[in-house]
């Protein structure tokens, strides 16, 4: 393992990890049961949206404008190539990225001419729209073929395109588009869309009789069911020039897809609808494909993060009408661009303080009743009708638990600290402890089991309400501050060794008490 860490060898430090934790990784379903007939089964059914486009009336291609067409420069092409992870799988064509990246110097004049015809002619290669589908299990237990989410493995040279096209959209966005969207924006995050929704219900809130009704919306596939002549449309709207508009329809249109199970390959069919996950104009496109999808009404709100749609409607005097006309224009405008509204995983939450609140009358879309619950996860944190974060912190703590038992298992084996340093802030990526996530964590803890012990000693118990894990003092070897990550890594106090694993990973729960005036404060 130090040798690992010491090498840099991200793969052989998680599988110390894992041989140190008696990890036994499951074998995915696709590639236990591979064969022909599933990867088959597969491909057609990834491409059950395709009919749907036959139906759409196709217009008028817009022909390409050389005195608007985009062209690049060897130096931008040169520094896409320089930034290929080579560690990246090779799409169908077979071209590594690492080769790509060796090689940047002697191919950015090459592939600059390539992509420069390609936009002047609005005609991309088929060698580089031609995918392979990799089916990735959404679940542990797969029962149906909607448990696999399609995945395309694409051409390295293609996303080095995508890249520089996405640049130029980025660029020609105008400063007020789509003001609700927060993917895929710079200086926006999910933060920013869950305090935007919050904000806005919170505000509502705070004037009597006013209530709150938010629908989490639900797209099946999304990306899947994009009709490229209604995204062209869209474009040219946003006064995105016609050959780059043209470009990108040819880019959608006739793609060719295999799934691959295993070893095993399907048939190849020929898609014009949607656009595939797993590219890099993807989310990008789709957002510029729901950027017309806008209330009707000043006192409803449509907040988008992605395909995570969220309709915020402001109820004043119990007076539903605007927001149940929301919802209808918002299912009409969903058929008219091809998006499947999932009425199953479709929920709502309501947001009512109200002394005499009442009977809320239910939702309904396409005739089926929308499922009414008490909370929901809403882009990772947890929203509940009594606005109370009760359960996200609970979920946060957990969260918090698994990544500090990584360190715990690398610490109890003795690991020197600098090791522990690197392996927290190198090797755990998205999984990488973030001191002001667990310092939240740990002190709404606190908080929480204060307020259960008092109730406890309410009802008479009379019990020590400290916690059973912590030791004698007190203390506990996470700090109260975090001054970086190696406050995470400091060796086992002498009690430790004669407490169970689960006796300190609930110890780790509760801050350190450093002097009475903190003791005190909490």
């Amino acid at each position: 393992m130090e040798s690992h860490l010491e090498d840099n060898d991200a793969r052989r430090v998680w599988q110390g990890i894992q041989q140190l934790t008696n990890y036994k990784g499951s074998v995915p379903a696709a590639a236990a049961s591979a064969d022909a007939s599933l990867a088959e089964e597969l491909n057609h059914f990834f491409a059950r949206f395709e009919t749907t486009n036959s139906a759409t009336p196709l217009m008028a291609q817009p022909q390409p404008s050389s005195p608007h067409t985009f062209t690049l420069q060897d130096h931008q092409v040169r520094r896409v190539l320089l930034g290929i992870n080579p560690r990246k799988a090779a799409g169908p064509d077979g071209v590594l990225g690492k080769v790509l990246r060796a090689c940047a110097d002697q191919l950015a004049g090459v592939l600059t001419r390539i992509f420069n015809t390609s936009l002047s002619l609005a005609e991309v290669p088929p060698c580089l729209k031609a995918a392979t589908i990799i089916p990735v299990p959404k679940k542990n237990t797969i029962k149906d073929l909607n448990d696999y989410r399609p995945v395309a493995l694409t051409s390295v040279v293609m996303k080095c395109f995508e890249k520089l096209i996405l640049q130029h959209l980025k660029a020609s966005l105008p400063r007020n588009f789509d003001p609700h969207q927060f993917a895929y924006r710079a200086n926006r995050s999910a933060e920013d869309a869950i305090a935007t929704a919050l904000h806005t219900a919170l505000n509502h809130l705070e004037l009597p009789g006013n209530y709150v009704r938010m629908l989490f919306v639900d797209y099946s596939s999304a990306f899947n069911t994009i009709i490229p002549d209604i995204l062209v449309e869209k474009l040219a709207n946003l006064d995105f020039p016609p050959p780059i508009c043209s470009c990108i329809k040819n880019f959608l249109t006739n793609r060719l897809q295999v799934v691959k199970v295993g070893q095993l390959y399907s048939s190849t069919l020929m898609l014009s609808t949607g656009t595939p996950q797993g590219c890099v104009l993807s989310p990008l496109l789709y957002t510029l494909y729901t950027s017309d999808c806008t209330p009707i009404h000043s006192s409803n709100s449509i907040i988008k993060f992605a395909d995570n749609t969220t309709v915020v409607g402001l109820i004043t005097g119990g007076d539903e009408f605007a927001y149940r006309e929301e919802i209808r224009e918002l299912s009409e405008w969903c058929t008219k661009n091809n998006l499947k509204l999932n009425t199953t995983k479709t929920k709502e939450m309501i947001l009512d303080f109200r002394r005499k609140r009442g009977d809320h009358a239910p939702l309904t879309i396409y005739g089926e009743c929308v499922e009414r619950v008490a909370s929901f996860k809403f882009l990772g944190s947890h929203i509940s009708e009594d606005v109370s974060w009760t359960t996200n912190t609970s979920a946060l703590i957990k969260k918090a638990q698994q990544r500090l038992h990584f360190l715990w298992v690398l610490r109890r084996h003795h690991l020197e600290e600098k090791l522990l340093v690197s392996f927290s802030t190198d090797f755990m990526g998205h999984h990488k402890v973030s001191a002001d996530v667990l310092h939240d964590c740990l002190v709404c803890r606190l908080h929480s089991c204060r307020q259960e012990g008092s109730a406890e000693g309410n009802q008479g118990g009379g019990k020590d309400h400290r916690l059973p894990s912590a030791p004698p003092d007190g203390h506990c070897p996470l700090p109260m501050s975090w001054q970086s990550t190696e406050d995470l890594c400091r060796p086992l106090p002498p009690w430790s060794e004669s407490v169970p694993p689960a006796a300190i990973k609930e110890a780790a729960q509760v801050p350190e008490m450093q002097d009475q005036q903190t003791q005190k404060q909490f």
